[in-house]
């Protein structure tokens, strides 16, 4: 029977897992992920540690102990994950030690910072120095204030996810921001081999937004368009990344040892029930990049998904064609990117929330 994982992976396709929790490392459940599935790596957020927490009595332990100790709210969540990734780490050390690009796990600095530069920085270094792994990834976002804080974080040697990226411009900024870091890094001798980025790419959700316009907008040329700009989009993306490698800032970066920053394919459970469920990892195969994936696409592909090559690359024009054709029918694509990343940093803001009001009840309940 054919390993369709194992295709994605020759590929050139990083598998990541979207999810993380104290169970999946007591149990082994994420060392037979890395061994069946071909995970190479994991990223989190606030909902997904909520969930974890809520759902299980393994962190009842530490949480007591916490407790006893005098530790706030915000010192025991903080506890509590950095413990999880430090430990998810040490897990995928062998994948880490054998690719250096993989075997990571990734942390978000706290959301409430999204618009906070200073507040960012000190959240990613404090992050940093707890998990204390180098295969650690800290999540940024890429909102303008967060442009900056991945420029510092780069500089001081931190390995970054920039996450919540939504348009094909905020991307250029990003990896702007990379190459800045990289050059501030490089300038204070530190060793740019050791630095690793990955700018997190948000899929399915630009669907979401685009087909709901689309729906309203009701004509048939309008309706044809469903299900196409996100894919469309990421395309656009890649070639955008395609020509920063090409560039000679890059080329002298990479001449002193720097390490290219991976697109990574987030967001791409599909939400639409319409649409094939495994939409957004068949069509962003291409090699060097990564997708991140819940568990449920993850088995999806592993069941029926289909590798067809390289389904990214010289699609650039096609894209930007269907961009035109959106803009045609009176879709605002800029509206679009913006509402996303306004609607992205509200959800984070509100994951947060739902994390401090789980732990809450935990330390409650303890």
């Amino acid at each position: 029977m054919s390993d369709r994982l194992q295709d994605l992976a020759d590929a050139g396709v990083s598998i990541w897992l979207d999810d993380l929790s104290r169970e999946r490392i007591e149990t082994g459940n994420l060392a037979e992920l890395i061994k069946d599935r071909h995970v190479v790596g994991v990223t989190t957020n606030p909902t997904i540690f909520a969930s974890a927490i809520a759902e299980g009595e393994r962190y009842d332990d530490q949480v007591r102990k916490l407790v006893a100790d005098g530790a706030d709210v915000t010192k025991v969540i903080f506890e509590l994950t950095t413990e999880d990734v430090r430990n998810g780490c040490d897990i995928m050390t062998p994948v880490y030690e054998s690719t250096k690009a993989d075997g990571r796990v990734s942390i978000e600095v706290e959301p409430d910072l999204a618009n906070d530069t200073d507040a960012t920085i000190d959240s990613a270094k404090k992050l940093w120095r707890a998990v204390d792994r180098p295969n650690a990834y800290i999540k940024i976002p890429a909102t303008e204030e967060g442009l900056p804080a991945i420029t510092a974080a780069i500089a001081e040697g931190i390995n970054v996810n920039v996450t919540l990226i939504f348009s094909v411009e905020r991307y250029r900024g990003v990896m702007d921001a990379y190459l800045a870091g990289l050059e501030q890094a490089r300038d204070a001798g530190l060793d740019l081999s050791r630095i690793f980025s990955v700018a997190s790419f948000f899929v399915s959700r630009v669907d979401t937004e685009v087909d709901k316009r689309l729906d309203d907008l009701g004509s048939d040329e309008a309706k044809a368009l469903r299900g196409k700009a996100a894919v469309a989009n990421a395309v656009l993306a890649y070639a955008a990344y395609d020509e920063v490698v090409a560039s000679d800032r890059w080329k002298q970066l990479a001449d002193a040892g720097a390490n290219p920053q991976r697109p990574l394919w987030a967001s791409t459970g599909v939400k639409n029930p319409d649409y094939p469920d495994t939409l957004y990892v068949t069509d962003l195969v291409v090699a060097d990049t990564v997708n991140t994936m819940p568990e449920k696409t993850l088995e999806a592909f592993a069941d029926h998904g289909e590798v067809k090559g390289d389904v990214v690359s010289g699609r650039a024009e096609e894209a930007q064609a269907l961009f035109d054709q959106l803009d045609g029918v009176g879709i605002d694509l800029p509206d679009v990117f913006r509402v996303l990343e306004e609607e992205g940093v509200d959800k984070f803001k509100k994951s947060w929330t739902e994390l401090v009001e789980t732990v809450e009840k935990q330390m409650e309940q303890v």
